[in-house]
């Protein structure tokens, strides 16, 4: 492994993330196909996020 690499960064914030959620659990609805996807999206990642920003 090269010592010079940088190192690598996450793709997004934490609170970029947290947004997401949000605007995803926005469009979540049970009575459509893609509200049922975006609520089930909205939950997989929030299980997948830290518990606090290090």
């Amino acid at each position: 492994m090269d010592d010079y690499a940088e190192p690598r960064l996450p793709l997004v914030t934490l609170e970029e993330a947290r947004q997401a959620i949000a605007l995803l659990l926005h469009y979540q609805d049970e009575s459509t196909e893609e509200g049922r996807a975006a609520g089930t999206l909205a939950r997989d990642l929030a299980l997948r996020l830290p518990a606090e920003e290090r």
